[in-house]
């Protein structure tokens, strides 16, 4: 089987790594990918906006499968042309795709089926907006409610705080917030694997989306993570997707426009159960970085399943081995990454027993690797307890010399 992967992240590099070991793959060809998914498969060059030239790339190196890695494709339809194109693609349509396009839309569609979230209100107008947190109060959450790359959230602690994320997201004309309470708990992110009609349970995480160490400043993508989630144990597990997941997956049957692909539901576990903070609708960067490494199936052939309506209607197999990732950014991230900076020792550091290391913002010039983006790497270490994992994650991060990036030094710490 041809398979083409899109995109060039950490989550890519991942991605590539565990479909090279499927015995379905003939070839696989990354686009428009990165220096390090390169030494697994062929990279590329493609605007992955650009549909026309995604579906002229199938026919030239005869695709026979597509694996949609990055939100924004998903949400501009990628699956829907491919499909009339007459090529297989794992991802949602559009219409599904909208559980991660619309914060607003999963909103209104959990209210209806009575799927546990947050109260909320949306809005389309700054000035009703900033009514309801007046009268409301803080802390409260405020959401730009389409897709922002894992930073258009802010948890506000006082109304200015909120007032201002609110003229923030309205500055750009068109755009929606919604406006939610605080929920309370321990958070989780947890992966179900759908095909329309039934879903299985890919794995659990925690990621560290805050900048700074102790959970301070600015929500980022993700500076870390660590599988599994200490909280999501298997009697959580079942009541996620009992109470959560096939609700969605009915949900959505119901409105004619099944969900086939990655579910990522991002959690708050709190005493009264889980509830639904977002839904992504692809595989979470860096929470793949953690759990794939865990898997025990062929992952090509339960993406092909999924996109085919066959998943197994058995559990899937996970190491009992912990993973946890460090993400390496560049200084400045996630306002102004600085882009450019040399590094090496990449080599010395996937040296480290059990440890795999992913490139994610890089580039070559002048052929030394360079930074190329916010995230610039994941450092990930497998260990037969979280201590060890993190242990060796650490020590190999060590390893890196790239004077331009930072880290966080406490990824699971707390859980420790």
């Amino acid at each position: 089987m041809n398979v083409l992967l899109i995109g060039s992240g950490g989550r890519e590099h991942a991605l590539a790594i565990a479909l090279a070991r499927s015995p379905l793959l003939t070839r696989l060809i990354v686009a428009p990918g990165n220096p390090g998914i390169a030494a697994v498969a062929a990279c590329l060059a493609l605007d992955v906006t650009n549909h026309a030239a995604i579906l002229a790339l199938c026919g030239r190196e005869n695709i026979d499968f597509v694996v949609i890695g990055p939100e924004g494709p998903l949400v501009a339809g990628l699956v829907d042309d491919l499909n009339a194109a007459g090529i297989s693609a794992f991802g949602p349509g559009k219409a599904a795709a909208q559980l991660e396009g619309s914060k607003g839309f999963t909103k209104d569609l959990c209210a209806q089926y009575n799927i546990p979230t947050a109260a909320y209100a949306r809005f389309a107008d700054l000035t009703l907006a900033r009514a309801y947190v007046t009268t409301v109060g803080a802390p409260i959450v405020i959401k730009a409610d389409g897709l922002a790359a894992g930073k258009g959230v802010v948890v506000a602690q006082s109304w200015a705080e909120a007032v201002a994320a609110l003229a923030a997201i309205f500055a750009v004309p068109g755009t929606q917030v919604v406006v939610e309470a605080v929920l309370h708990g321990e958070e989780a992110s947890f992966f179900a694997l759908c095909d329309g009609v039934s879903a299985l349970a890919l794995g659990s995480a925690q990621d560290h989306k805050r900048v700074g160490e102790g959970d301070t400043g600015p929500n980022t993508g993700g500076m870390g993570a660590y599988s599994p989630a200490p909280v999501m144990t298997a009697a959580m597990t079942d009541r996620v997707m009992r109470e959560i997941i096939d609700p969605t997956l009915a949900a959505m049957r119901a409105r004619k426009t099944p969900f086939r692909g990655l579910l990522f539901a991002g959690l708050m576990i709190g005493p009264d159960g889980p509830q639904l903070i977002e839904f992504n609708t692809r595989f979470g960067d860096p929470e793949t970085q953690v759990i794939l490494p865990r898997l025990r199936e062929d992952l090509l052939a339960l993406l092909v399943a999924s996109a085919r309506g066959t998943l197994p209607d058995t559990p899937l197999r996970l190491s009992p081995d912990h993973a946890l990732s460090v993400v390496i950014a560049a200084q400045g991230y996630p306002d102004r990454p600085q882009r450019g900076g040399r590094i090496t020792g990449l080599a010395a550091a996937a040296a480290v027993p059990g440890v795999i290391v992913t490139q994610a913002g890089t580039a070559l010039a002048d052929g030394q690797l360079v930074a190329s983006g916010g995230r610039v790497l994941n450092v990930t270490g497998l260990g037969a307890d979280l201590a060890q994992a993190r242990a060796r994650a650490y020590a190999a991060v060590t390893l890196v010399d790239y004077a331009d990036g930072f880290h966080r030094r406490d990824i699971g710490r707390q859980a420790l």
